[in-house]
């Protein structure tokens, strides 16, 4: 009798492991978001891609408006912004 490949046991915690083949097919990839949905009876499981792998796909894609760039000066305006906006705050 063949073995199964897309079946999974449920551990005592109540985890299941995704099959490779599923995965692969899927491209699932590690810290990607599981949804679990229950319809008439039945669980429907989505895979979203994490927050994460999110960024590590769009890092580096903006571009900064001058190189190299000044840290220092970036933070003293951030800083110089927050303090006016906070100020304003208490004077209401």
């Amino acid at each position: 009798m063949p073995k199964n490949l897309n079946v999974s046991k449920i551990t005592k915690k109540g985890q299941v492991t995704i099959p490779n083949s599923i995965r692969k097919s899927l491209n699932i990839s590690p810290n990607d978001v599981a949804e679990f949905k229950i319809v008439n009876g039945e669980i429907y499981l989505t895979i979203r891609p994490s927050n994460l792998s999110m960024l590590e796909k769009n890092f580096g894609k903006v571009k900064p408006l001058t190189r190299p760039e000044n840290f220092k000066e970036i933070r003293k305006d951030f800083e110089e912004k927050v303090g006016n906006e906070a100020e304003k705050e208490m004077k209401k």
